[in-house]
């Protein structure tokens, strides 16, 4: 099979030609109209992934859910800027995992900052006055400051536990004076400011939090607008107010000090059902992750919540390792995607609430996204059921009488039913797929250590254009569970990276999302949509769910609750 090239005036004139779509993002709202924030209360919230205990709270052991679980604690250079949301009237909803489009962040503990040329550097001067709290034990109220970053990145730098590759581009990063840091890159890399600025392992630690121990979350202690009061792990994480917190909210004109609410716990519940019982009876103010099925029930039972739909920032799948035989023959991955009726999930297991393509690449990344009516017939037909030519490419493969293989999933996941009907398909075509339920931990740990099984299945956040084709399909990354190892593929996104111009790399990534759809290292799955639900009295909220890499923080932080309204609501 051969895959199309990357000379930039090819790519230049597949532009007309490749289609660009936007689909799945959060409804439209109208601009709310501006109420007066109340302070004091309390929120109970149900995050995305609400069944994932905390993994680990310090960022240099890379915990992916970091941010997620302490991003109200520790800050960031940069985040997203929240008045541009759509429910301020703006076009981002903010619900990608790890996208923050140039208009739509702003500088955190950033005050100002410059992308300079020769050498490539970015120069960023930080705010004056942000204040480490007092923490017992730990340390005394201090300012933050330059190396404080210097040291942050330094010890993420330092961690065996780094992604391959992740700061390869950058040289050296420097304090200039006490609130100017300069970060030289050796190349420029298109992720500069995500990879250290606005990503998953971004956060800004002081020194004695480390000395202290900074895996405890008792010692966690960062700029943010809450402290880590309390963790009961598999159960709950509590926040307390940070009354020295230094940013604020403007509503209608007028600057409100952070954050509104005394206390913030984020619920872990391992049982669907319980999470959906705990919303209903307003245990819980914010579930930000409720499938179709619980929605269309819960819009019965509890008519007066408030939703938000949109489509999942992320690929379900089972992964194929290419390097172990039969899935490091192609005809067998393509068979094992034409062997699963897609059209007949999208109906009978979503409802119809998903979309055939969604990942790697999502709809709601303009200029990234082809939609599949507009791909070669060689991806068309790997979304299409087929069984019959399933089986001839088995035969052609040797594998006239079919295999068994074993599929890992984890028993966190809330949809290992979709797996079973998966199985169920490819036995029709002579394939047994035996399913091995394991806990989170050792879930991760297999794929982090690529001892996890021929046949792999899980969900995993898109991130970005770029981050997605690199993190899944790149040799020696950590999330690439079918250890997908191509050397060409490797070269065209180490080209997209050192690519300045948005438009060329758009391009780029589009010829290679057509690529590793036609390689089939995965059993591409439709990606659902998605329901955030939360009460009336949860104000300055419409279904916001990142401003950052997985992180909720900021926009919990600006959550103000009518305590007024709840009590008449009988809560």
């Amino acid at each position: 099979m051969t895959h199309p090239g990357f000379a930039i005036g090819g790519a230049r004139t597949m532009l007309a030609a490749l289609a660009l779509a936007t689909a799945g993002a959060a409804s439209a709202q109208a601009p709310a109209k501006a109420e007066k924030p109340q302070y004091g209360g309390a929120l109970s919230i149900g995050l995305v992934y609400y069944t994932v205990s905390p993994l680990s709270f310090d960022a240099a052991d890379w915990p992916w859910k970091h941010n997620q679980d302490t991003g109200l604690t520790y800050e960031q250079l940069f985040a997203a800027d929240l008045s541009k949301s759509v429910r301020n009237g703006g076009k981002f909803p903010f619900i990608s995992d790890a996208f923050l489009p140039p208009d739509g962040k702003r500088g955190e503990l950033a005050e100002k900052w410059e992308l300079l040329q020769n050498p490539w550097r970015l120069e960023v001067q930080l705010r004056k006055g942000v204040m480490f709290p007092a923490k017992p034990g730990v340390m005394a109220a201090r300012e933050m400051v330059a190396e404080d970053v210097v040291y942050s990145y330094d010890r993420l730098n330092k961690s065996p536990k780094k992604i391959s590759g992740y700061f390869d581009h950058i040289e050296k990063v420097e304090a200039k004076d006490k609130y100017s840091v300069v970060f030289t890159y050796k190349t420029y890399n298109a992720e500069y400011d995500y990879r250290f600025g606005w990503g998953y392992y971004s956060a800004i630690m002081p020194k004695e939090v480390v000395a202290a121990g900074a895996s405890d979350w008792k010692n966690a202690n960062g700029t943010g607008p809450f402290m880590i009061s309390n963790y009961v792990q598999g159960n709950a994480l509590t926040f307390s107010k940070n009354a020295d917190y230094w940013d604020s909210e403007t509503i209608g004109g007028q600057a409100y000090k952070l954050p509104f609410v005394d206390a913030i716990t984020y619920r872990v519940v391992k049982d669907e059902a319980t999470m959906m019982t705990a919303l209903r009876t307003a245990k819980v103010d914010v579930l930000e992750a409720v499938r179709w099925s619980a929605a269309a029930e819960l819009k019965k039972n509890a008519p007066k919540l408030q939703w938000n739909r949109s489509l999942a920032n992320g690929g379900l799948f089972v992964a194929m390792r290419v390097d172990t035989k039969p899935f490091d023959d192609l005809r067998v991955r393509r068979a094992l995607n034409m062997a699963v009726n897609k059209t007949e999930i999208i109906k009978s297991y979503w409802g119809g609430n998903a979309e055939m393509l969604g990942f790697p690449m999502h709809p709601a990344w303009v200029g990234y996204y082809e939609p599949l009516d507009t791909m070669p017939e060689s991806v068309k037909e790997l979304f299409t059921y087929n069984p019959t030519k399933a089986k001839q490419l088995l035969a052609e493969a040797g594998y006239a009488n079919g295999f068994t293989f074993k599929t890992q999933t984890t028993s966190a996941s809330t949809d290992n039913d979709l797996l079973s009907m998966v199985a169920a398909y490819l036995a029709k075509v002579g394939v047994k797929m035996e399913i091995q339920v394991m806990e989170y931990p050792a879930f991760m740990s297999a794929m982090g250590t690529k001892t996890n099984a021929p046949g792999y299945y899980m969900f995993t956040g898109a991130t970005n254009p770029t981050t997605s084709l690199r993190k899944n399909f790149i040799k020696g990354q950590y999330w690439n569970p079918s250890q997908y190892t191509e050397p060409e593929f490797g070269k065209k996104m180490a080209e997209v990276y050192a690519e300045p111009d948005e438009r060329v790399r758009q391009i780029k990534a589009k010829l290679m999302t057509r690529e590793i759809l036609e390689q089939a290292p995965y059993i591409w799955l439709p990606t659902p949509y998605v329901f955030s639900a939360w009460w009336p009295w949860v104000k300055n909220y419409g279904g916001e769910l990142r401003a950052g890499s997985e992180r909720p923080g900021p926009i919990h932080a600006r959550i103000w609750v009518d305590q007024e309204m709840k009590k008449k609501m009988g809560f």
